[in-house]
C-alpha cells in the first residue's frame, strides 16, 4: 500500500497543475527558444579567444527585399580599416533575399557606415551597406540614397533626430516572451517602466543589448519598459541627417543577434497581440537649429502646419505596407492618433504631434511625430519630415489603410 500513496500525490499534483494552467492566466509557463541557445557559450568563447593575427572580420549588413529584415555575411580583411574608404565593395545573391531574379541574382553592397563590432570584438566590424542591382541602380528598399540626397540639401540648418524603438520580444513559437501559455498576464498598469520578476519580461536581453550597442558605437541614449509586458523601447539620438538611419538600422540589427544568443525573437510589429493592449511606435523627435534656439517654437508651430497639410503623405511613408501596417495600431486607442486624422498638443500621447511640457515652456526644442510604426525605415521617415517641413513640398493623395 506504501507505494500507492507518492502516486495518488504525483497524480493529485498533475491534475492540479492541468487544471491551473487552463483556469489562471497568471501562471508561468516554458519559454520556446531556439536550439541554438542551448549550446554551450563557453566552448565558443574558447574559440572566440584565440589570437586572429592581423585578420579582421568584417560584417557586411543590409536591408532585404522586405524593407524591414536585415542580412549579414562576414569577409576577412587583412588589416583594420579604418574610414569607410578602406573597406571594398561586395555582392551576394538577391534571388535569395527577394531582391532579384535567379537567372541574374548579383546585387552589390557599397559600404557606408562602420561600427565595432560587439559580439568579435576589436579590431572587427560591423558594415552597413547600400544595395545596388546588377545595373548599378539602387535596389528598391535602398531609401538610404534618396534620404541623404535629401539631407545634404538642409545641412546647413543641421536637422537633428531622436527615434524611440519599441519592440515586443517573443518566443520562437511567436508567444510573448513571459506570458503565460494559456492565458494571459495581468492587465497593463504596472510594467511600464516597471521593477520586478512580475513587470518587466526580459531584462537581460535589454542590457545586454545596452551594452553591445554602446561598444559598437552607436548613439543609444536610454531604454524602458513599455507599456504591454515582454515590450521595451531604446532610443537611439541625437542624430544629424543621414546618421540617423545608419545608427537605428545597427541597433536593431545588435538588438536582433543579442536574441539569437538568448534564442528568442525580438519583433517590431507595430501591433503584435490585438485587443486591448498596447501597439509599438518609432516616436520620432525632430528639431533644427532655429528651433532650438531663442523663439524656436516659432519655427515649430509653423512646422506642424505644414505636417497637417501632408498627414496622408506621411502615413504611406511612416510603415513598409504603405499604412497598412500602422492602421492596425493608429486607432485612437492605446496612446495613440486617429489613422485618418491629423491633430496636434502640448504633452499630448493621443495626438499625432506632440509638443513636450518644457518646450511649450521655454519655447524652443523640438516636437515628437507620433505616427511612424515600429518597422518603419527610418531613411523613410526622416527624409519625409525634411521634405515638408524643410523643403516645403506639398500635395498628397488620400490613401486607404484597410
Amino acid at each position: 500500500m506504501s507505494y500507492r500513496i507518492p502516486i495518488l500525490f504525483l497524480s493529485l499534483s498533475l491534475s492540479i497543475r492541468l487544471f491551473l494552467s487552463h483556469s489562471c492566466p497568471f501562471l508561468p509557463s516554458k519559454m520556446a527558444t531556439s536550439s541554438s541557445a542551448r549550446l554551450s557559450k563557453s566552448v565558443k568563447q574558447q574559440y572566440l579567444e584565440l589570437p586572429q593575427g592581423d585578420k579582421v572580420q568584417a560584417m557586411y549588413i543590409w536591408i532585404d527585399g522586405t524593407g524591414e529584415g536585415l542580412r549579414c555575411k562576414t569577409r576577412t580583411l587583412d588589416s583594420e580599416p579604418k574610414t569607410i574608404e578602406d573597406l571594398p565593395e561586395w555582392n551576394f545573391d538577391g534571388s535569395s533575399t527577394y531582391q532579384s531574379e535567379g537567372s541574374n541574382s548579383d546585387m552589390y553592397l557599397l559600404p557606408k557606415a562602420i561600427f565595432r563590432d560587439p559580439f568579435r570584438k576589436d579590431p572587427n566590424k560591423l558594415v552597413l551597406c547600400e544595395v545596388f542591382k546588377y545595373n548599378r541602380k539602387p535596389a528598391e528598399t535602398n531609401l538610404r540614397q534618396t534620404c541623404r540626397k535629401v539631407m545634404d540639401m538642409v545641412e546647413n540648418q543641421h536637422p537633428w533626430f531622436g527615434m524611440e524603438q519599441e519592440y515586443t520580444i517573443l518566443g520562437t513559437d511567436g508567444h510573448p516572451f513571459g506570458w503565460p501559455s494559456n492565458g494571459f498576464p495581468g492587465p497593463q498598469g504596472p510594467y511600464y517602466c516597471g521593477v520586478g520578476a512580475d513587470k518587466a519580461y526580459g531584462r537581460d536581453i535589454v542590457e545586454a543589448h545596452y551594452r553591445a550597442c554602446l561598444y559598437a558605437g552607436v548613439e543609444i541614449c536610454g531604454t524602458n519598459a513599455e507599456v504591454m509586458p515582454a515590450q521595451w523601447e531604446f532610443q537611439v539620438g541625437p542624430c544629424e541627417g543621414i546618421s540617423m538611419g545608419d545608427h537605428l538600422w545597427i541597433a536593431r540589427f545588435i538588438l536582433h543577434r543579442v536574441c539569437e544568443d538568448f534564442g528568442v525573437v525580438v519583433s517590431f510589429d507595430p501591433k503584435p497581440i490585438s485587443g486591448n493592449w498596447n501597439g509599438a511606435g518609432c516616436h520620432t523627435n525632430f528639431s533644427t537649429k532655429q528651433m532650438r534656439e531663442e523663439g524656436g517654437l516659432r519655427h515649430i508651430e509653423e512646422a506642424i502646419e505644414k505636417l497637417g497639410k501632408r498627414h496622408h503623405y506621411h502615413i504611406r511613408v511612416y510603415d513598409p505596407k504603405g499604412g497598412r501596417d500602422n492602421a492596425r495600431r493608429l486607432t485612437g486607442h492605446h496612446e495613440t492618433s486617429n489613422i485618418h486624422e491629423f491633430s496636434a498638443g502640448v504633452a499630448n500621447r493621443g495626438a499625432s504631434i506632440r509638443i513636450p511640457r518644457s518646450v511649450g515652456q521655454d519655447k524652443r526644442g523640438y516636437f515628437e511625430d507620433r505616427r511612424p510604426s515600429a518597422n518603419c525605415d527610418p531613411y523613410a521617415v526622416t527624409e519625409a519630415i525634411i521634405r515638408t517641413c524643410l523643403l516645403s513640398e506639398e500635395g498628397e493623395e488620400p490613401v486607404e489603410y484597410n
